[in-house]
This record gives C-alpha cells, sequence and structure tokens, in this order.
C-alpha cells in the first residue's frame, strides 16, 4: 500500500490524537466508574446521565459546545489562550474532543468491572488495616485490570474513528488536525479521491484490528496474571 505524505500523516496524526486521548481520558474514567460502581449519592441518576451524554448528542453538537467553551472567545478558551494554550484549531483540541467523545465507553467498560468485584474483599482488607487507597490499588486495580484494558481499546478505537466532533472543534487542516476520519471525507469531497478513501479507510481497518488484538493478548497475560496470585 503505497501512501503519501498527507496520508502518512493523517495516519501518525490519528494515532498521536488517540493515544493522548486515552492517557487523557483513562484516570478520570477510573475514578468515575469507581464512583458509580461503589456509591450513593443524591443525584447519582444525573450524573450518571452527564457522564454518558456524548454517546446521545450528535458529534457536532458536542463539537460546537466545545468550540463555545474551549474556542480562544470561550469561558475557558479565553482564560487557557492567556496562558499560552490554545486547542481549537490544533492537534490538542482534536484530542480533547476524542477523549470526551470515548470517555463514556471508557467508563461503562472499567464500572462493570469494578461491579464484578466482590465488596467483601476489599471489607476483608479493611479489617486488615488497608485503607481505601491500599485497598483499590492492592486488591481492585488488579481485578478490574481486563476491564481497564477493554475501556483503553474501547477509547483508542473511538478515538481513531471520531469524526463529527473533531471537524467541528478543531476543522479539517491538513498536517495540523487532519486525522484519518477527515482524510477519507476529504478525499471523497473531490472527483477522483475514491482510490485515496479507500486506502485510508484498509489503513484504518488495520489498525483497528491490530489494536483489538492486541489488546485481548494483553488481557490474556493479565487474567494469567491474577490467576497465579
Amino acid at each position: 500500500m503505497n501512501l503519501t505524505d498527507a496520508e502518512w500523516a493523517a495516519l501518525a496524526l490519528s494515532l498521536k490524537v488517540s493515544v493522548w486521548a486515552v492517557i487523557i481520558s483513562l484516570p478520570f474514567a477510573i475514578l468515575v466508574a469507581w464512583i458509580l460502581a461503589r456509591r450513593e449519592f443524591p443525584g447519582k441518576a444525573l450524573f450518571s446521565a452527564l457522564v454518558h451524554l456524548p454517546l446521545v448528542l450528535p458529534p457536532v453538537v458536542t463539537g460546537y459546545l466545545l468550540l463555545l467553551t474551549f474556542g480562544k472567545n470561550g469561558a475557558v478558551g479565553a482564560w487557557l489562550a492567556e496562558l499560552g494554550i490554545v486547542l481549537a484549531f490544533r492537534w490538542t483540541g482534536a484530542a480533547l474532543a476524542a477523549a470526551i467523545m470515548g470517555f463514556p465507553l471508557m467508563v461503562r467498560a472499567i464500572r462493570l468491572a469494578i461491579e464484578s468485584v466482590d465488596p467483601r474483599l476489599e471489607e476483608a482488607a479493611e479489617t486488615l488495616g488497608a485503607g481505601r487507597g491500599a485497598r483499590f490499588f492492592r486488591i481492585t486495580l488488579p481485578l478490574i485490570a481486563p476491564g481497564i484494558l477493554a475501556g483503553v481499546v474501547l477509547g483508542f478505537a473511538k478515538a481513531i474513528g471520531e469524526f463529527g466532533a473533531t471537524i467541528t472543534f478543531v476543522a479539517n487542516i491538513p498536517g495540523q488536525t487532519q486525522t484519518l476520519p477527515s482524510a477519507i471525507y476529504a478525499f471523497l469531497q473531490v472527483p477522483g479521491g475514491e482510490a485515496g478513501a479507500i486506502r485510508l479507510t484498509l489503513l484504518a481497518i488495520f489498525v483497528a484490528v491490530g489494536a483489538v488484538l492486541i489488546s485481548e493478548w494483553l488481557a490474556r497475560r493479565v487474567a494469567k496474571g491474577i490467576g497465579r496470585t
């Protein structure tokens, strides 16, 4: 498969955006999943609905809300601009958009993993003097590792395929914000661009399948490690 420099650039940017989207999301996803799985509080249903809102909102709406919030004239964007941080129409904004769109998928996978852990294990550790942090890192975290991996893969796959929110928030600038989906869209807008669109589509499928296979291998390794402990 012979790719042009622009197509390689779109692939490299997609991978960078996806990796950073997962890095940004993961700590918050674990925290939110733990809160939803282990805590009861007034407004929990509303909180859960807000967390999962990006799944049901049109991606363009999410992108527009990001633009209103993090654009140079937005409430947060104007403050960040004073610090020299610009997200709109930058690859960092694409990572933020991808992180937000994949966040609910990561939370759901990790929450299910936490709910599958018997709370009595944590209670037993507490009676032995283990603090909350020790219980989480020594008992809960190793047991939910496969769920975390599943969440990471879902978040990565969502980031690779994210289009609507990204193009609305950061546009489609070749070499700067043009990811694989944006490049495919650009090819489809010009006569004779079908060949380029097919190349990038096959490339996106290859990357997605590779990510799933790697995650399955890692999940098996983690499961074997847990089984030995």
